[in-house]
């Protein structure tokens, strides 16, 4: 089987869609934590702000979601059928297909965790400001399902 830079075809489209699958879980780990702890700090004071605060802190977990379907795009489009990866490169433009929610994922999981914890504490102190607090992480958002769609394009294209 062919090889470009000791990987195999399958192999580049394996690490792809890891690294995607990584890069939108620890995003969203690490983001659903920071908007949590401020969470739980608010609903410790006022629990009745917890419908308000819940959306906020599931927003971040929409990265780890782009990831998982990246990689399952992957397994769907190439890996089902190994005779599409006997060629090193395709599964490199696979490998490098994936990069962007890769990596727009693990940051934007990050800064809307961070972005939702400024709102959080809105909420807190105006709790009729929920519906204006949750535009801000998703607005970060945008760049994480931009993310997913150049990925898909990308694969719909080296699938040919």
């Amino acid at each position: 089987m062919e090889k470009f830079i000791f990987f195999t075809g399958m192999h580049w489209a394996l690490f792809g869609a890891g690294l995607a699958f990584i890069g939108g879980a620890v995003g969203s780990a690490i983001g659903i934590t920071y908007v949590a702890n401020v969470g739980a700090g608010v609903l410790s004071e006022d629990p009745e702000k917890f419908g308000r605060i819940l959306p906020l802190v599931a927003m971040p977990g929409s990265q780890g979601i782009y990831g998982f379907i990246t990689a399952v795009l992957v397994w769907v489009f190439f890996l089902q059928d190994p005779e599409s990866l006997v060629n090193a490169n395709v599964g490199f433009e696979i490998f490098l297909a994936c990069l962007p929610v890769a990596v727009a994922c693990l940051f934007s999981g990050l800064y809307q965790g961070k972005t939702g914890t400024g709102a959080a504490g809105l909420i807190a102190k105006q709790a009729e400001a929920g519906g204006r607090a949750i535009i801000f992480p998703a607005l970060v958002e945008t760049y994480a399902i931009l993310s997913l769609v150049i990925c898909i394009l990308l694969l719909l294209n080296i699938r040919g």
